[in-house]
């Protein structure tokens, strides 16, 4: 396979070049990575399509990664309940050597063939979920181990990564491949391959709950009231929604009913 996100930046001496230099290069490399991402639109819909079914029906959906990856997956599943109130069992992110390596790595727990799908066994995961493999690289064998087991029961497979037909793309259902080229510090995965997986893992998951019914015209009327700036983001959503003109009344509402969607439709069957 094509290493791409091995090979060597296009740029040199980065430890002579001034600050202003740095900055602007830096940033002409990350405008390619929404184009790269673009490509993968069609892999990208295939699989909403898949977790929508899936949800629907109970399923849940499951993310794998190491390191870089790893911490990604779990940022965008941990986003998930309070975005849009789905239950916090929803949208799972494991990582190589367990929660401690979200802060600091764990020595060798990538290269374990078997660690991701014995990681999953405790949710007990079945033919109604959906599992994720996340790696830059595509030859993690965390990852790689634990979607080739879960296809082989059944189970949809995808995965997110930035070199072409790797490893891991071969071992899944519906891969998804967002090719970014040279990273500008040679091999720094966590830059465009980072920001590329973040991008793809956000329309996988928002798309996703668009779909499941979470978000009200553009509104998130699902979300949780964990601060006080949501409580006023949804207290001027009930405003608008529901045509009240008091802002006191829509928060009185919005605290009894504890959402915006339950608030709305209290409110308007009503009046």
């Amino acid at each position: 396979m094509t290493r791409v996100t091995e090979q060597s930046s296009k740029y040199s001496n980065l430890d002579k070049m001034p600050t202003r230099d740095l900055l602007v290069n830096m940033n002409n490399e990350d405008k390619t990575v929404p184009l790269a991402v673009e490509k993968c639109i069609p892999q990208i819909e295939k699989l909403v399509e898949g977790i929508v079914e899936r949800v629907a029906k109970g399923g849940r959906l499951f993310y794998l990664g190491a390191g870089t990856s790893g911490r990604l997956g779990i940022l965008d599943a941990s986003e998930i309940p309070p975005t849009f109130g789905a239950p916090y069992d929803l949208v799972i992110g494991l990582i190589a050597g367990g929660d401690s390596a979200i802060r600091r790595a764990v020595e060798a727990a990538e290269d374990s063939w078997d660690g991701g799908w014995n990681d999953m066994q405790q949710y007990g995961v079945d033919q109604d979920d959906v599992v994720v493999g996340i790696a830059a690289s595509g030859t993690t064998p965390y990852v790689i181990g634990a979607v080739r087991e879960a296809r082989s029961k059944g189970i949809l497979t995808a995965c997110v990564t930035c070199n072409p037909d790797s490893p891991l793309s071969k071992e899944v259902d519906i891969p998804i491949e967002a090719v970014v080229g040279p990273e500008f510090v040679t091999g720094s995965t966590r830059m465009k391959a980072g920001t590329a997986q973040k991008l793809v893992l956000n329309m996988i998951t928002t798309t996703s709950m668009i779909r499941l019914g979470h978000v009200k015209g553009n509104k998130m009327v699902d979300m949780q009231l964990t601060n006080a700036k949501l409580v006023d983001r949804g207290t001027k959503m009930i405003m608008e929604e529901a045509s009240i003109t008091d802002y006191e009344e829509a928060k009185k509402l919005l605290m009894t009913h504890g959402s915006v969607r339950k608030a709305v439709d209290f409110h308007l069957q009503n009046n």
